[in-house]
């Protein structure tokens, strides 16, 4: 149950993270001010979004290492079986047939004088 939290949570974060990515300027954004095209006015202003959308990545980024990390440890916490003799149940052994396996159906070596 918290296993598929914390999975859920960590599929929701990736995507927020890259679509926040996606969303960010990159630094050479400004130059296109410089000719009026207005690429510099965006829905947070010309530098209001840097300090938003930056401090906004570095908490989903923090989020997004703390889930990796916590389904990391589930992962190795989990109570498989570590080897195959532990998947099988140890059962009663079974008893060979009687007309087979006796002494006399053992070949013999000839034996030298």
């Amino acid at each position: 149950m918290v296993y598929t939290l914390i999975l859920v949570a960590h599929v929701v974060v990736a995507v927020a993270l890259i679509g926040l990515v996606l969303m960010q300027q990159g630094k050479g954004a400004d130059a296109g001010a410089a000719f009026g095209s207005g690429a510099s006015a965006t829905m947070f202003g010309s530098r209001g979004s840097a300090s938003f959308l930056s401090r906004t990545t570095a908490i989903l980024a923090t989020a997004f290492f703390l889930t990796s990390l916590t389904l990391a440890y589930f992962a190795t916490q989990r109570s498989a079986p570590q080897s195959v003799i532990e998947r099988v149940q140890i059962q009663k052994p079974v008893e060979a047939p009687k007309s087979l396996g006796g002494p006399t159906d053992v070949p013999q070596l000839p034996q030298k004088p």
